[in-house]
């Protein structure tokens, strides 16, 4: 099969990136092939699975019109400081254009050591490339801006961590590559150059409708407050947002120790490196902002402006992702809950919920979906005290009766808040199952997960709370 790339990062200068092919693997052996997004990529998914598709997967073979590279970066890991990190387990084999007109990046992650592995191994293995696999396609079905997955592929090698485990390679596929970390990489090395040009491609490449560096800082600032207000509307937890782990192009990338939670509580923390909490689920939209600024500190060089006028007007940018998360966040919630507006008074009533939910260590997806449903009082038995719920309900029926029929309002509500979450237990089993030889739950619970929103009574099980011996504590990186 021709793939008709169109490598628009490989002809930037050669300071961007490293060029390289990815390491070939021993015994490449299909694992899962993304059908409905090859479609989207105008590949053939068929094609993907035969011999010589599976050896592009794995990284044996690089296809005609491909442009493999390791791209450049730096950015700030948990507030400090890495001048230099780039692809250190990835390589970028090319772009295509879709059948929606939309340019993408395939990516191989896991493919080997680069100039950038830091004596890292460059490979992957088969826990974290699932965990990937499920987590973005999950995203990507409940809405949610992100990379997706084409492809997962053991290698029939071994890698090594805290033990010998199974190695693999995943094809991801995303908008950009491109990260607040790569303007940082530039900006330490006072390159301007590159970086008017990294911010002329990044403004083609995704925001065609800007025309300055200040233009581009207000764009990936609104992108990044929707995004995250999503996050917070289906309790995700990223769990390492770091500046390179931050896509300009305003969607989720690297799923590493992310998790959903079960039961809420707003200072919840999975990440085995998160110690001191920097990334807990409330602390996101803060998070973005800290990020955004080194984003803007990148930009000051190019702006055309002398540096205090230049740090004063983009201070007022960064303030502003305050109201338009406010306003992203209100949208989310006010669907959650059923209301056609979100006004003080609503407003009021999400945060006493989620107070609640907290207090009562209710489920989150649960109580919003059972709220949802015709009997929303069956929400009480989320909570460890159902008596928690009972003043509140009276309060959210008053204003809910005010927008229209009670038939719509169900179908408003289940349209927002899913039945089906990846849910840490699960993802755990699957790639249990999957070590062991066994790709059933991975393949059932990515088949459930396509259709969050869905009742699919025959998974009833896959949209339980975990039972207490269940619960996953940490979730790992596993880099």
């Amino acid at each position: 099969m021709q793939i008709a790339f169109d490598n628009s990062y490989a002809r930037l200068p050669e300071r961007f990136f490293r060029p390289l092919a990815p390491t070939p693997v021993r015994a490449p052996a299909l694992i899962k092939v993304n059908a409905d997004l090859a479609a989207e990529l105008g590949l053939d998914a068929d094609w993907l699975e035969s011999p010589e598709g599976v050896a592009m997967l794995a990284g044996n073979h690089v296809p005609q019109g491909a442009a493999p590279l390791a791209q450049a970066y730096a950015g700030h890991q948990f507030g400090g400081w890495v001048p230099q990190l780039g692809d250190g387990r990835a390589v970028l084999l090319g772009e295509v254009i879709g059948t929606d007109g939309t340019r993408r990046d395939i990516q191989l992650k896991g493919s080997g050591p680069t100039p950038f592995s830091r004596r890292g191994d460059g490979r992957a293995w088969l826990g974290p490339v699932l965990r990937e696999y499920v987590v973005s396609e999950a995203m990507h079905a409940l809405g949610i801006p992100t990379t997706r997955a084409l492809a997962a592929v053991a290698t029939g090698e071994e890698v090594h961590r805290e033990r010998v485990r199974p190695g693999a390679v995943l094809t991801r596929v995303a908008r950009s590559h491109i990260r607040v970390g790569t303007f940082q990489y530039f900006a330490a090395r006072g390159d301007e150059k590159a970086l008017r040009t990294l911010t002329d491609h990044v403004i083609a490449r995704h925001y065609p409708e800007a025309e300055t560096p200040l233009d581009l800082l207000s764009a990936v600032v609104a992108a990044q407050a929707r995004l995250i207000a999503r996050w917070m509307g289906v309790g995700f937890i990223h769990g390492v947002m770091n500046t390179d782990n931050m896509s300009v192009a305003g969607e989720t990338i690297d799923y590493g120790p992310c998790a959903f939670m079960d039961a809420y509580h707003p200072d919840m923390v999975f990440s085995s490196i998160d110690q001191f909490g920097r990334y807990a689920f409330r602390k996101q939209p803060e998070i973005a902002v800290w990020n955004l600024a080194q984003f803007a500190t990148a930009l000051l060089p190019i702006m055309g402006l002398a540096h205090k006028e230049a740090v004063e007007v983009a201070t007022r940018v960064i303030e502003g992702f305050a109201d338009l998360f406010a306003t992203a966040w209100e949208e989310v919630y006010a669907a959650k809950l059923g209301l056609s507006r979100m006004g003080e008074p609503e407003a009021s009533l999400a945060y006493d919920l989620l107070l609640r939910m907290a207090k009562g260590q209710a489920d989150f997806t649960r109580v919003f979906r059972a709220l949802s449903g015709a009997d929303p009082t069956t929400a009480r038995t989320e909570f460890s005290d159902p008596a928690l719920l009972d003043d509140w309900l009276p309060r959210w029926r008053a204003r809910v009766g005010q927008n229209g029929p009670e038939s719509a309002r169900i179908a408003r509500m289940q349209a927002a808040n899913p039945a089906f979450i990846a849910r840490n237990h699960r993802v755990e089993e699957a790639i249990a199952a999957a070590v062991d030889g066994d790709y059933a739950p991975f393949e059932r619970l990515v088949r459930v997960l396509a259709h969050p929103f869905d009742d699919q009574p025959e998974a009833r099980d896959l949209a339980l709370a975990p039972r207490p011996e269940e619960v996953v504590r940490q979730t790992f990186c596993g880099t």
